[in-house]
């Protein structure tokens, strides 16, 4: 009885993601439409098949341009970062079993702040700041997690305690640098950087955060989820049943600290992303890692892309999209926070 019950929420949970991809294709297809230049869905799909299979151009070269050049890579670089914050913050949450703990937790969105300032204020062009960015973010987790690990007490409550710490630190070097910097134009593109935007994303930035985005997802996919589960049950249950607690918690904060540089690196200050749709897959998919993993990614990969296309299309001016998701998903966290049928 109690296999079956099992099978059937597995079943279930697997028709949920399934669902979630299907959504996610439909609007990846619609987001190529909207925009001030118009392309019919059709000829956006003709546009895209003919990359593989060739054919006959029924559309103007404008209409190519528009799909190819600008639009294609947004829309990848929108659905890459929306899955990695959103599968960060539920590895996150789930090493620490902490419903607090988001992908900014151990300081990696601070000191990619930090480096994308200093490279601004150095006059750096988008490869540096990009390179900066994800540098320092990789830094700052290295150093908490270096201080974290050398201090007495619970080891997850110093990292923790030390990624507050290093975050405050890195976050007064990001508001000095706006100090000392240029008012005329440094300033406005650090402030418009930190607000997150994905405005100019080209095929490089792809390229750029694929390679860090996929060693980072890999393993949580592939080697950690099913071993996730067992943390649930207390770091003494694990260690009885021989998990590693250290590997497993180590390999997991690398991981999640790989995802999350890169979309910061690319994206800027975007958040919400890796707090909110844990929580929310939680409640539709189950505490199982082994989809909550998996739903998460396509579900923070749906909203991110429903949230940039409101940004790109609401106004005359495009919205930053780290403001979208802020007003978004604070009102539902609240919401899911005061329902009594919720326990975080």
């Amino acid at each position: 009885m109690k296999n079956s019950l099992l099978t059937k929420s597995a079943r279930r949970a697997r028709m949920q993601i399934a669902l979630l991809l299907a959504a996610l294709v439909l609007v990846f297809l619609l987001s190529f439409s909207l925009g001030r230049y118009d392309v019919p869905v059709g000829q956006v799909v003709k546009i895209l098949i003919s990359r593989v299979f060739p054919m006959e151009a029924s559309w103007t070269k404008n209409m190519e341009i528009a799909v190819l050049n600008v639009r294609l890579p947004r829309i990848l670089l929108v659905c890459m970062v929306g899955c990695c914050l959103a599968m960060a913050g539920a590895g996150y949450q789930s090493v620490f079993q902490n419903p607090m703990a988001s992908p900014d937790i151990l300081g990696a969105s601070s000191g990619a702040c930090f480096g994308a300032a200093l490279a601004i204020l150095l006059d750096g062009g988008r490869a540096m700041i990009m390179v900066s960015a994800f540098s320092f973010s990789l830094l700052t987790v290295a150093l908490v997690y270096l201080i974290g690990s050398r201090t007495r007490g619970s080891r997850t409550v110093n990292i923790l305690l030390a990624g507050v710490m290093i975050s405050s630190l890195f976050s007064a070097g990001t508001s000095y640098i706006k100090l000392v910097a240029d008012p005329s134009n440094q300033l406005p593109a650090i402030t418009y950087w930190l607000m997150g935007s994905f405005s100019g994303a080209r095929m490089r930035d792809v390229r750029f955060a694929f390679i860090p985005m996929a060693l980072g997802c890999a393993p949580l996919l592939l080697l950690v989820r099913w071993r996730l589960n067992i943390l649930s049950a207390g770091e003494d249950e694990a260690r009885a049943m021989g998990v590693n607690t250290s590997r497993l918690r180590l390999l997991t904060v690398i991981c999640a600290t790989l995802m999350t540089a890169a979309s910061v690196a690319v994206s800027g200050m975007i958040g919400w992303v890796g707090l909110v749709i844990p929580h929310l897959c939680r409640k539709t998919i189950g505490n199982d890692c082994r989809h909550l993993l998996p739903a998460s990614m396509v579900f923070g990969a749906l909203f991110l892309l429903l949230v940039d296309n409101v940004s790109r299309n609401l106004l005359a001016t495009e919205i930053p999209i780290g403001i979208l998701t802020a007003f978004v998903g604070a009102p539902f966290f609240i919401y899911l926070m005061t329902r009594k049928d919720t326990a975080l």
